[in-house]
């Protein structure tokens, strides 16, 4: 019994980095593959420093950033149950199940980066259990590592990764519960020019897909005091307040650039933005500073002002600030930290979405920093400099 076969590796260039990315050399993301992953069939949604991905509700903007971030875990060395805890959600709802009653779906993506493309593959199949039954790593057309599950009884996937040695490739089972591409690098000694081939592409990869904050705020959750904890913001944003007792002691410029950001997103004068103890030091509050005395506790604010002031906070710090997966092998002069954001426009007026558009495209202008927010309807973004928008359609 074999695995369902993977499509053949396209060897169509990734599309180049946008003049505007920054610094080239840095590997990042270009093109999410969604060959058969929830509603998406076939489909390749191109990445750019700051991507929106528009559509109408059920078009499947939310799967394909949770695709996104499945992947980054992934990367990371999670089990495939951890990046899918609902795999079942993921299957394509009219895939019908093979002769051996299988089913499950397919996605990959496309990393640039100092080796020129690299193309990841990923099929899992979901029943009758959770595995990966077949990966592929390609550049320039050339299969790198392959897997492929030929033993179902196993928990285990046979896989070949070129080696132009004495032996053209090097085959071993790998885990079946775990990115292969992933595990390359404990298992490649990089002793011929094409293990050093391998070995590059497969760590040009990981690091462009690691170092994902996955960000939708939570105005619900942020306007009450929070307990001191550490310092790292969480996707919903909930602890705003303590990451701002954290931020704005360690970088003034940051902290003023972000105070810069909340004026322009906030009703009344702004002069700062600041965090307290509370409740005798027990928790930790954040206000406004209105400049003439006056400060509002931020539990007073609208949801698009809590919104568009934690958007502003994610964009304006770094991997150390955000809870994410960060490379410490990794210098951070050569890492990418992408910002996926559901229904980025969501609660913001016209005003505020602009604004933040604006700060995005000038933090992504930079390199360090990329973002990919769902929203539902993109020509509010018409004239942006520097963004890219993909349209998705119901089918």
């Amino acid at each position: 019994m074999t695995s369902p076969p993977l499509p053949r590796p396209d060897t169509t260039p990734a599309p180049a980095a946008p003049a505007h990315s920054g610094r080239p050399g840095l590997p990042r993301v270009t093109e999410l593959l969604l060959s058969a992953f929830a509603g998406h069939r076939g489909a390749g949604l191109p990445l750019g420093p700051l991507t929106l991905i528009a559509g109408p509700s059920g078009s499947g903007k939310t799967s394909a950033l949770r695709a996104y971030e499945a992947l980054a875990r992934l990367g990371g060395g999670a089990e495939l149950g951890e990046a899918f805890p609902e795999p079942g959600a993921c299957v394509p709802e009219r895939a019908r199940a093979d002769a051996q009653q299988r089913r499950g779906f397919r996605i990959g993506c496309t990393a640039d980066g100092p080796g020129g493309p690299v193309r990841l593959e990923v099929a899992v199949q979901v029943e009758p259990e959770l595995r990966i039954v077949g990966e592929r790593l390609t550049a320039d057309g050339q299969v790198l590592l392959e897997t492929a599950l030929r033993d179902p009884r196993r928990r285990a996937v046979q896989a070949a990764w070129h080696t132009a040695g004495a032996a053209p490739v090097t085959r071993a089972p790998l885990p079946d519960d775990r990115l292969g591409t992933a595990l390359l690098p404990l298992r490649v000694a990089g002793k011929t020019p094409g293990q050093r081939r391998v070995l590059a592409a497969a760590e040009q990869m990981v690091v462009a897909l690691r170092s994902v904050f996955p960000c939708d705020p939570r105005p619900d959750r942020m306007r009450e005091p929070v307990p001191a904890g550490s310092g790292r913001l969480l996707g919903g944003c909930g602890n705003l307040a303590d990451v701002l007792w954290r931020t704005r002691a360690e970088c003034g410029r940051r902290h003023a650039l972000l105070v810069e950001a909340v004026r322009a997103g906030c009703a009344g004068p702004v002069t700062d933005l600041l965090a307290e103890p509370y409740d005798a030091g027990r928790l930790v509050r954040a206000l406004l500073d209105r400049g003439d005395g006056t400060r509002t506790e931020l539990r007073l604010l609208g949801d698009g002002e809590l919104r568009y002031t934690a958007l502003a906070l994610v964009l304006l710090t770094g991997p150390g600030v955000l809870e994410t997966d960060v490379p410490g092998e990794v210098p951070a002069a050569l890492r990418t930290l992408t910002v996926l954001a559901d229904g980025l426009e969501r609660s913001l007026d016209p005003g505020q979405r602009t604004e933040l558009l604006h700060l995005a495209a000038r933090m992504c202008e930079r390199g360090h920093i990329r973002l990919a927010g769902a929203v539902s309807d993109a020509s509010w973004a018409a004239g942006v400099p520097g963004v890219t928008v993909v349209h998705l359609d119901r089918d």
